[in-house]
Formats: structure tokens, C-alpha cells, sequence
């Protein structure tokens, strides 16, 4: 399950630096861990200790166990006590339980940053170990050169019949005895291909991504690169909170367009009964872990560069002491990237995508050693390897949808990765 260098005792250090303006700039190589929000958030390099994990449900069981081996054995000098600082790990998991692939890192060299004066630096080290790799191992960044586009799992045609076909189970009736509950929402994704005549460096995407969207979470683990809008989850202490976002439509050219865009949204039918499953889901999964839940009692709209969205936010307190990661686990999947019921979404995905998602549409963040962190759904991202990337976009999938309609609201949703990629 492992490459071993989790059995080696961990000597964690972090210790207050001067405040910088971008914690992105100056990473000195390619492959990088970051969890970034308007400037906030953490950076680093290197791994010192890792840990793939088997498919199957436990993943996140299996995770947690590895984590708290870890960081349990860590010999810790905690100068800063914040939220971020002292042992973190940031992690990847699979979408689909099936599927292999989930990952946990505890970066080497980690920058920290709160966006009101604070900054830290965390350095982590074996026993006997010299110090870490500085700044003269630098490897100078590498912007994307001409970029070749390839057909994914199903070229744009096949896409939309798959969704006619998800239409179509969605209205048919449920037959039997009725016992079932009969599926309501499916969220169908589809994949692309891009290749360089060079290794995509993740730090010039992310760097991008940052600066054109800022009020997303702009995230890299485990060559997976992307800015999310949507938080899964957050641990401060016995506070949770999530936004959950289910319902799109386009940014208007004009302010009285998008504005007119965005009642229609909200107005909207469809987009409001994709919604109100997704709240659902995490009012259900969220709410018996927690001795309150005060979820809004109505959407308001999230504006960024390209898109608008339906969000809901959701506020609780922790009945009992719960890690990010283990509450990422309990609410994954929602509705909002699976549809409802879980079950007969989820096999009919399998059935239509043809397609294994990898851990697009699953939990991607970070979590510390007291259990305090942040977790996205990783959407509006990629999975760097090497000189190739497959970028992923999906939407949610009711008795309303039109294909067509699905098919451009893809093609908007790729845009993020698709323009990172290509300057």
C-alpha cells in the first residue's frame, strides 16, 4: 500500500517567515502540492512520506489509519499552532470506490499563508537526514508550448446521446413493485486529451489558474491540477461548513445581461430541482454528524469569470471529533457530482461514461495533524502526466436536460484547463 518511507520517524518543524504576496511563485520544481484561495492557503514540494491506497470503500479508512501512524510518530516543534501547520498531508481520492488510484502526500517543504499577515514555513526530515533542498535546486519553469487536442472516452455525438439515454431512465417509471427509489438526477462527465512536445510543469497552470480565478480553491496533489469552485468540506476546531453547488448558466457580456442571466438561474426549474438534490444529499450525510446544521434556506449566486452557479451554504458543529478527512469520506459522493439515489446513479454513470473518472469528481485537499482542514471536489482540473493531461467537465443530468444544452455547458466547463494550458 506503500513505498515505505512512511515507517521512517518524521522530524516536523514550523517556524514563522516573512508574509509573502504569492505563495505560488518560486516553486523550485515541478511536481508540487498546493491548496490556494485568494492569495491564502498552502504550497510545497517534495514528499516525505506517500501512500497509495487500494480501491474499495475503506480508502478513506485505509487513509486515515496511514495518516494517523504517521503523524502520531512525527517529533513535532509547532511554533506557528495554526490551522495548516505542524504535520499535513495533502490527498487525492478516486471518484468511483472502484477505481485505483487514491493518494496521501506529506510534502517535504511546505509554505502557509492566511491572508492577514501570517506566514509559515513547515520543513520536514528523517532522523540524521541534512537540511532540506533549497532554493538551488530550482528547475525553471516551463510554459506549454503548441498544444494537440484528442477526442476523450466519447467524442461530443456519443456524449449527448448518453445523456439523452440518462434523460430517458430518469423519466421512464419504476417498474416492480415500486420499493426502489426511482433515480431523479445523474451527473455525466466527459474527458479530453492534450499533448506538449515537453512535460507540462504544474506550477505555470496553477499560477494561471490562480490569478484568473481567484475565488476558487486552486489545488495540485499527485500531478492532479485544477481550481475547484466547489468546497466539499472545511474543519476549523467542531466547526464544518461546505458549499454546495449544483445549477449553471454563462456569464453575460454586458452587465445587464449577466445580470438577467442570473435571475433567470435562479428561476430556473431545472436548475433549481439539480440543486435542491444536492443540498439534500449533504443535509442527509452531513447532519447526523453534527449536534447543529444551519444549511441557507435558498440558493444565491456564485459569480466567477466564465460561469455562474446555484450555492448553498451549509454551517454545523461537530457532534463528536471527526477529521476533515473522515467527513470528506462520510459526504463523498453528493449529488452534486453523482446524482441521487447514490446507488442507481453511480452504476448508471459506469454504464454510460465508459470511462474510468480516476479521481476526477472526488475529494482533493489537505488535512493536519488535529484533524483541522479543507476538501474540494476536484472539478475544472486535469491529470498531469507527463507530457500528456486529461482534463475532465461534467454536468448534472434531470428529466429537464437537453443534450445539446449539456454538451455546451461541458464545453464552458472545460475552458478553465483547456485556456491554462494554452497561455
Amino acid at each position: 500500500m506503500s513505498d515505505g518511507r512512511d515507517a521512517r520517524r518524521l522530524i516536523v518543524r514550523t517556524t514563522m517567515i516573512p508574509d509573502r504576496d504569492d505563495l505560488l511563485a518560486g516553486l523550485p520544481v515541478p511536481h508540487v502540492v498546493a491548496w490556494v484561495r485568494q492569495g491564502a492557503g498552502l504550497a510545497g514540494w517534495g514528499e516525505a512520506a506517500r501512500v497509495v491506497l487500494p480501491s474499495g470503500e475503506d480508502r478513506f479508512t485505509a487513509g486515515e489509519k496511514w495518516l494517523r501512524a504517521v503523524f502520531d510518530a512525527a517529533d513535532v516543534d509547532d511554533q506557528v499552532r495554526v490551522r495548516g501547520t505542524g504535520p499535513v498531508a495533502f490527498g487525492a481520492f478516486t471518484f468511483d470506490a472502484s477505481s485505483d488510484g487514491s493518494a496521501l502526500i506529506v510534502p517535504r517543504t511546505l509554505l502557509g499563508r492566511d491572508g492577514h499577515g501570517q506566514a509559515w514555513l513547515t520543513t520536514v526530515t528523517e532522523p540524521g537526514a541534512g537540511p532540506v533542498e533549497d532554493a538551488r535546486e530550482l528547475v525553471p519553469e516551463r510554459a506549454p508550448g503548441r498544444i494537440r487536442w484528442h477526442d476523450g472516452s466519447l467524442p461530443a455525438p456519443q456524449w449527448e446521446q448518453a445523456v439523452a439515454r440518462a434523460v430517458a431512465a430518469i423519466k421512464a417509471e419504476v417498474r416492480g413493485d415500486g420499493a426502489a427509489a426511482p433515480l431523479r438526477k445523474i451527473v455525466l462527465a466527459q474527458d479530453l486529451y492534450a499533448a506538449d512536445d515537453h512535460p507540462i510543469d504544474a506550477r505555470v497552470l496553477l499560477s494561471r489558474l490562480a490569478s484568473r480565478y481567484p475565488d476558487c480553491y486552486t489545488f495540485a496533489c499527485d500531478g492532479l491540477v485544477g481550481a475547484t469552485p466547489e468546497l466539499l468540506i472545511r474543519r476549523d476546531g467542531r466547526e464544518v461548513s461546505s458549499l454546495v453547488l449544483a445549477g449553471t448558466t454563462p456569464r453575460g457580456g454586458t452587465a445587464e445581461e449577466d445580470e438577467a442571466l442570473g435571475a433567470e438561474l435562479l428561476a430556473d426549474a431545472k436548475n433549481n430541482e439539480e440543486h435542491v438534490y444536492a443540498v439534500t444529499s449533504m443535509r442527509e450525510t452531513l447532519g447526523p454528524l453534527c449536534e447543529s446544521l444551519d444549511v441557507a434556506a435558498a440558493p444565491t449566486l456564485l459569480k466567477l469569470p466564465n460561469l455562474q452557479h446555484l450555492g448553498t451554504s451549509v454551517v454545523g458543529a461537530l457532534a463528536e471529533d471527526k477529521s476533515a478527512l473522515a467527513l470528506a469520506a462520510a459526504v463523498h459522493p453528493t449529488a452534486a457530482v453523482c446524482g441521487t439515489p447514490t446507488g442507481a446513479a453511480m452504476e448508471l454513470i459506469r454504464e454510460l461514461e465508459q470511462m474510468d473518472r480516476e479521481r476526477y469528481a472526488g475529494p482533493v485537499g489537505w488535512v493536519d495533524a488535529d484533524g483541522n482542514g479543507e476538501w474540494g471536489i476536484a472539478l475544472r482540473c486535469a491529470q498531469l502526466n507527463g507530457r500528456s493531461a486529461r482534463l475532465f467537465a461534467g454536468c448534472g443530468i434531470v428529466a429537464g436536460s437537453q443534450p445539446s444544452a449539456e454538451l455546451a455547458e461541458a464545453q464552458v466547463k472545460f475552458r478553465p484547463m483547456r485556456t491554462a494550458l494554452e497561455g
